[in-house]
C-alpha cells in the first residue's frame, strides 16, 4: 500500500472536523429502533411501549425518526437506506429488529435478534455489519409467551431457546458500505446459507424518505421515482434540502413503490387512508400477496413515484454453503455511467485496506481485534436524534389534539420545553437505548478520542448547547426524564479528550469550561439546598444500587446525604480546577477560578467528614468504608443520623475524588499556590486532604489511611474484586442483609446477574455486576495515585494474599481482568459469552464478540443490552493506554 492510501482515512478526518462536513454527511445514523420511544408516544398516560408498539411499526409513519436493519441515512435523517428480508415463512417482512417491551420481558426490554458490527472507520468511508436471519418462521409469539411465563429469577428467554437457530439453519447477511466519495456509496449485501438444506431468501433493500409532511407544519413533499429500462433499475430521490440522489440497483429485481404513510384503516379503523398506498404496502404485497397494496414495476420501460421503494430480489432456493450477493450504489445527482463496473469493487477493496491500516496497532492480534470491534460498534451507535419537546407536548396541527394531560407541568419533560435537537448523537445502545444519556455519552467520548477527537469534542459541547442544556444549567439526563440526574462526569471526559491529543485544543477546553460553570452552579443550587456541601443527586445512573429508590423523597422528614453524590461533586470540583489550571497557563485570569474550585473541593471534603451524629460524615471507622447517610433534625434541634450500611459502589466513588497538582502549577501559577497555602494556614484542619511530595501535591477526599482501608475492601475477592473487574456490590452480601433506612427495615443482597427487582424498569442491575464506566474511573484513580506517589504506594492484591504491588500495577491488573471478558480462556471460551449460544463450539458463533451493558459479577457473562453497548467500548481505551506497565497482558495469560 502506498503512503497516500496509508493516510487516506486520516486525511478524510482532517477534512471533516465539522459535524456536517461532506465525509460525515452519510453514516449509520438510522436508528435500530424508533417504536416504543418517548418521542413517538402521544398517549394520555405516557406509556411509550403500548402507545407505539412493534406491531404498529410496519404500518404507521413515525413522527421524529426512522428505523431499519443495518441501515444508513443522511446527517439530517431525510433519506434512508436499509435491508429488509423474508424467508418465505415469516408472517411479516423482517424490516426491523424485534424485541420485548419493558412489560413483556422478565428483565425489562430486550432485543431478540443477533447482529454484529464487524468493522468501520470514523468518517464511515467503510462499514460492515452481519445480521443473522433464521430460516424457520421467526417465533414472535413464542418469545413473548416464554418471557411472560418466566420470573425475575430466571434467565431471559433468547431466540436460540426456541430452536429457530438449530443446525445452523440461518442466513448470515453481511452488509458492507464503502464510499467512493462523500456522496457516492457502494453497498454490497451478501447472504450465506449456513444450514444443511436449501432454503429460500428474499432480499429487499429499501429506500425511503422520513415522513415530514403529514403533521401540518411543512407540507413540502419529497419524491422517489423508480425507473426500469433495458437491463437496469434506478430510483431517483428528490428532496428540497438534500437535493437529488440516484440509487442504482444491480440486476433486474422487481421494484415495489409505496408511500411512507400510516395505514389508518388497518390500525385505527378509519373509513379511508390519506393516500392509496401506505407504509406497509410492500409487506402486504410480498407476504400478504395483496396485488393492489403497492405499485409494481417490472421489466418494461416504466416508472412510478412514491416515498418508499424496495428492490425485490428472490433467491429460491439458496443451496447449503452458497452465497448470493446484491449490489447497490447511491450517488448524488442523476446517476453513474458505470455504477457496477471495476470502480465498485476497487472502492470496496481500497476502503477495507485503508481500514486495516487505520486500525493497525502493536497489540497482539487477539487484543487488537477486541479494540477494533469495540470501536466499530461504538461508531455504528451514532444516530440521528430529532426531538422538539414544545411541539411534542403541544401536538401537531394536522393530527388529533394533544391530550389534556400533556398540558400540565406534571407531564413528562414538561419543564424542558426549550429542548430542540436534530443532531447525530452517540447512543448507549442501538436497540435498547436508542436515545442519548448524559453520562453514557461522556464515557463514549473517551474511546472516540482515540480515533475521532473532533467528534468526541463536538459531542461533549453538544450537550452543553443552549438548545439542550436547561436554562438553569442542568444537562438533560435521558429521554424518559430529562430532569433526572446523572453523575457529573462531563468535565472528567473533557479532560481525557483534551489530554489525548498531541496538539492541545485549548479553545475547546475553554468553551466547555464556561458551559460547565453553569452546570456546576445548578448542582450547588439544586442538589445542596441548605448549603451544607453535601449532595442528594438521586439515583445517579446506578438504578437499583440502594435498598430504596434514592430519587424519591424520604418519609418522616428524613433526608438522604449521598456518599456518591457528594463524592461526585468533590471530583467535579477537582476536574474543573484542573481545567482552570490548564487554561491559566496561557491566561492568568483563570487562576482565580482555579482557586474557587479548590476551595469548593476542600469545603466538600470537610463537610463529608463532619455531618450527622458524632460528626462521622460518610466515613464509617468501624467498617473502614463510606456509606450513604440518612439524617433528620429533631424538635430539640439535635441532628439524628444513621448510615445505610450497604457496601456498594456508592462507597467506592470517594476514591475517584483525587487529583495531582503537578510541580508546574506551583512554578508557573504563583498566585494560585499562594492562595492555596494561605487557605491552609488559616484552616489547618483542611491539610488532611492535601499531601505534598517532590514539588507537587495530591488532593484527595480520602486521606491515605482511609484510602488504604477502602482499597482493602475493593481489592478483596470476597467483596468487590471479581475475576473480571470491580463488582458494584460487595459479594459479602451474598446471604442478603437487613438494613434500616429512615426507621424502616429493608432487605437486599448481592445479585451478580440480572436484576430481581423492577426498580427503574428492572432491565439494569447495580447490585453485584461489573460495569465498565465505574471500573474505568477506578482505574484512572489508581493511576492518579501512582502518578503522585510513584512506586512508594503499595496495595495488597488480592487483599490477604501477602502480595503487594504499586497502585499503577494494580490499575494494570484491574484492566487485565476487564479485558479478559472478551478474550478466549483456556477452554477457548470468552467469559462474556457466558451460557449464551455465543459460547458454543461453532466458529460461526465464536468469531463474534459482543460488548454488553454490564457483566455477571461471578462468571463475567454479558448482560443487559448486548448490541454494541456504548460505554463498554472503554475497553479500547484501557487496552491502548500508554501508562500500562505490562501487567495487562500478563493478567490474561
Amino acid at each position: 500500500m502506498n503512503e497516500q492510501s496509508r493516510q487516506a482515512e486520516r486525511t478524510r478526518l482532517a477534512e471533516s472536523d465539522a459535524p456536517t462536513a461532506p465525509w460525515r454527511l452519510w453514516g449509520p445514523y438510522l436508528a435500530g429502533r424508533q417504536w416504543g420511544t418517548v418521542r413517538e408516544d402521544y398517549s394520555a398516560g405516557g406509556d411509550a411501549w403500548t402507545s407505539f408498539p412493534f406491531d404498529h411499526a410496519r404500518s404507521r409513519a413515525y413522527r421524529w425518526g426512522e428505523d431499519g436493519i443495518a441501515g444508513i441515512c443522511d446527517v439530517h435523517g431525510f433519506l434512508n437506506l436499509s435491508v429488509a428480508l423474508w424467508n418465505g415463512r415469516d408472517p411479516i417482512l423482517k424490516e426491523r429488529y424485534f424485541g420485548l417491551t419493558n412489560d413483556e420481558g422478565n428483565h425489562g426490554e430486550d432485543v431478540k435478534e443477533h447482529w454484529w458490527v464487524t468493522d468501520g472507520t470514523p468518517t464511515h468511508s467503510w462499514m460492515q455489519v452481519v445480521y443473522r436471519y433464521p430460516q424457520a418462521e421467526f417465533p414472535y409469539a413464542e418469545l413473548r409467551e416464554t418471557a411472560k411465563r418466566a420470573g425475575r429469577n430466571e434467565r431471559e428467554p433468547e431466540l436460540s431457546d426456541t430452536g429457530a437457530l438449530d443446525e445452523n439453519r440461518f442466513f448470515d447477511v453481511r452488509i458492507s458500505y464503502a464510499k467512493a466519495g462523500p456522496k457516492d456509496i457502494c453497498v454490497e449485501l451478501t447472504a450465506t446459507n449456513h444450514g444443511p438444506d436449501p432454503a429460500p431468501l428474499h432480499l429487499l433493500p429499501q429506500l425511503w424518505f422520513r415522513n415530514t409532511w403529514a403533521w401540518g407544519r411543512d407540507d413540502r413533499m419529497p419524491n422517489l421515482t423508480a425507473r426500469t429500462r433495458d437491463g437496469w433499475r434506478r430510483i431517483t430521490a428528490e428532496h428540497g434540502a438534500l437535493g437529488r440522489y440516484t440509487l442504482h440497483v444491480e440486476g433486474t429485481p422487481t421494484l415495489l413503490v409505496t408511500d411512507n404513510e400510516t395505514n389508518e384503516v388497518e390500525l385505527f379503523g378509519t373509513p379511508r387512508n390519506p393516500t392509496r398506498y401506505t407504509k406497509d404496502g410492500i409487506d402486504r404485497y410480498v407476504v400478504g400477496r395483496d396485488a393492489k397494496a403497492c405499485q409494481v414495476i417490472g421489466p418494461d420501460d416504466t416508472s412510478e413515484s412514491g416515498t418508499k421503494v424496495a428492490a425485490w430480489y428472490s433467491f429460491d432456493p439458496v443451496e447449503p454453503g452458497e452465497s448470493v450477493t446484491v449490489r447497490l450504489r447511491l450517488v448524488e445527482g442523476d446517476g453513474h455511467l458505470d455504477a457496477f463496473g471495476p470502480s465498485f469493487q476497487d472502492t470496496v477493496d481500497q476502503r477495507k485496506a485503508e481500514a486495516d491500516e487505520f486500525h493497525h496497532t502493536d497489540l497482539d492480534p487477539k487484543r487488537a481485534a477486541v479494540v477494533r470491534r469495540a470501536l466499530a460498534g461504538l461508531m455504528w451507535n451514532k444516530q440521528h436524534y430529532r426531538f422538539r419537546t414544545r411541539e411534542w407536548l403541544d401536538g401537531d396541527p394536522a393530527q388529533p389534539a394533544a391530550p389534556t394531560s400533556r398540558k400540565n407541568m406534571h407531564a413528562r419533560n414538561a419543564h424542558w420545553r426549550h429542548f430542540d435537537v436534530a443532531d447525530v448523537i452517540s447512543m448507549p445502545d442501538e436497540w435498547e437505548y436508542p436515545w442519548f444519556a448524559a453520562w453514557d455519552l461522556a464515557f463514549h467520548t473517551v474511546p472516540f478520542a482515540k480515533v475521532d477527537p473532533a467528534f468526541a469534542k463536538e459531542q461533549l459541547l453538544l450537550l452543553c448547547r443552549e438548545w439542550l442544556m436547561h436554562p438553569n444549567g442542568q444537562l438533560p439526563a435521558y429521554e424518559w426524564e430529562f430532569g433526572d440526574v446523572n453523575p457529573p462526569v462531563h468535565a472528567w471526559a473533557a479532560l481525557q479528550v483534551y489530554r489525548s491529543e498531541e496538539n492541545k485544543d485549548r479553545k475547546f477546553l475553554a468553551k466547555i469550561f464556561h458551559k460547565l460553570l453553569l452546570n456546576f452552579s445548578w448542582w450547588v443550587n439544586r442538589k445542596d439546598a441548605d448549603g451544607s456541601y453535601l449532595f442528594e443527586g438521586g439515583f445517579l445512573g446506578m438504578d437499583n444500587i440502594g435498598p430504596v429508590n434514592r430519587s424519591e423523597p424520604m418519609l418522616g422528614q428524613w433526608r438522604l446525604e449521598q456518599s456518591d453524590a457528594t463524592s461526585w461533586m468533590a471530583a467535579y470540583s477537582l476536574h474543573l480546577m484542573q481545567i482552570a489550571l490548564e487554561l491559566a497557563r496561557h491566561d492568568e485570569s483563570y487562576e482565580d477560578v482555579a482557586t474557587k474550585f479548590v476551595e469548593h473541593f476542600l469545603s466538600i471534603a470537610e463537610a463529608s467528614t463532619q455531618f450527622g451524629s458524632g460528626g462521622r460524615g460518610i466515613w464509617d471507622e468501624t467498617d473502614g468504608f463510606c456509606y450513604d447517610v440518612v439524617s433528620r433534625r429533631r424538635p430539640d434541634g439535635h441532628v439524628e443520623s444513621q448510615p445505610v450500611r450497604v457496601r456498594s459502589m456508592v462507597g467506592l466513588i470517594p476514591v475517584l475524588a483525587c487529583a495531582v497538582l503537578e510541580p508546574w502549577v506551583f512554578e508557573e501559577l504563583p498566585d494560585f499556590a499562594r492562595r492555596l497555602e494561605h487557605l491552609l494556614s488559616k484552616r489547618p484542619e483542611l491539610r488532611q486532604f492535601l499531601s505534598r511530595s517532590g514539588g507537587g501535591a495530591l488532593l484527595s477526599l480520602l486521606d491515605e489511611r482511609k484510602l488504604r482501608r477502602v482499597l482493602g475492601r475493593m481489592l478483596d475477592e470476597g467483596e468487590f474484586l471479581s475475576p473480571h473487574g470491580i463488582r458494584s456490590l460487595s459479594a459479602a452480601h451474598r446471604e442478603g442483609l437487613e438494613v434500616q433506612v429512615a426507621d424502616q427495615e429493608h432487605r437486599m443482597g448481592y445479585e451478580p446477574g440480572e436484576s430481581r427487582t423492577p426498580m427503574f424498569g428492572g432491565n439494569s442491575n447495580w447490585r453485584g455486576p461489573v460495569w465498565f464506566p465505574t471500573n474505568a474511573l477506578l482505574v484512572e484513580a489508581l493511576r492518579t495515585i501512582e502518578e503522585f506517589h510513584g512506586g512508594r504506594f503499595h496495595v495488597e492484591l488480592p487483599t490477604r494474599s501477602t502480595r503487594h504491588v504499586t497502585a499503577g500495577r494494580a490499575a494494570d491488573e484491574l484492566v487485565g481482568r476487564l479485558v479478559s471478558l472478551f478474550l478466549p480462556d483456556h477452554d477457548g471460551r470468552r467469559p462474556a459469552d457466558g451460557k449464551r449460544i455465543e459460547s458454543t463450539d461453532s466458529p460461526l458463533w465464536r468469531e463474534h464478540v459482543t460488548f454488553s451493558e454490564y457483566f455477571d459479577g461471578d462468571t463475567g457473562e454479558g448482560l443487559g443490552a448486548t448490541h454494541q453497548t456504548g460505554w463498554t467500548a472503554l475497553v479500547a481505551s484501557l487496552l491502548t493506554d500508554r501508562r500500562q506497565t505490562g501487567a495487562v497482558g500478563e493478567a490474561n495469560e
